[in-house]
Formats: C-alpha cells, structure tokens, sequence
C-alpha cells in the first residue's frame, strides 16, 4: 500500500452508532493535501440461508464546503419528520416486544396447548364401560 493510500485511509476522529442491523461510522479523515473531511458509513447485516452473514457499505464523503447545507438541510428534514410524526417508532420492527411472525406462532400455539391440557385435565375419566 503506497503512503498516499495510507494518508487517505488515516483515521483522525471516529464515532460509531449502532442501530439494530445497521451500524454507522463517522470517521473525520485528511486529504492529501492534509484538509480534513468526513466519511459516514452505513453497514448493514445480511444473514445468508445457511446461516452465514455479509455486510453492505455504503458511504458519503462530506467536504467542509458543504458542511453548511448538509447540516442545514438534514435538521430540517429530521424537524419535519419529528414535527409530523412525532418521536415514537411506529414501525413494529423497532419495538422492544417486537417478535418474527414465526416466533408469535411458536408462542400462540404453546400458550393453545397450555390452554388445552388446561381445560381436559378437569375432566372426569369415564369408561364406556360404564355407560
């Protein structure tokens, strides 16, 4: 790896965030010409059928000239969503209770089963023998 790529693959300042599947990177960066930039990376979880996992990356370069507009634009877009919507998540995959439809079956139908065993175990055994 040259010195070049080195530079540009220095990281100066970095935060992460993580949110579920997605984690995002804010990595502050220096040019060649040692001027720093931002770099935000959104990874993404993928789990393949046989269990095995991968990442998506996506990534925005952002330069100080447009720190300005972005920032401006992005509180404004967040302030329309919150003012419209409100704060609370709406979407049932972030709920904390939230279950994957085939867990709510698995736990519908033990709670049927409980119910059943329930409800025979008050009745009296009786032969036909006795009829």
């Amino acid at each position: 790896m040259s010195d070049n790529e080195m530079l540009e693959k220095e990281e100066i300042f970095s935060k992460v965030l993580r949110a579920g599947r997605r984690t995002y990177f804010f990595d502050v960066r220096s040019t060649k010409a040692g001027d720093y930039y931002l770099t935000i990376t959104e990874s993404k979880k993928f789990t393949n059928d046989d269990g095995s996992f991968h990442y998506k990356k996506h990534k925005i370069y952002l330069y100080k000239e447009d720190f300005a507009g972005f920032s401006e634009i992005l509180g404004e877009m967040t302030d329309f969503i919150v003012n419209e919507k409100g704060e609370e998540v709406i979407s049932e995959r972030h709920q904390k209770d939230y279950q994957k439809a085939y867990e709510q079956n698995i736990e519908e139908s033990t709670t049927a089963n409980e119910e059943v065993t329930a409800s025979t175990e008050s009745f009296t055994d009786v032969s036909f023998d006795d009829i």
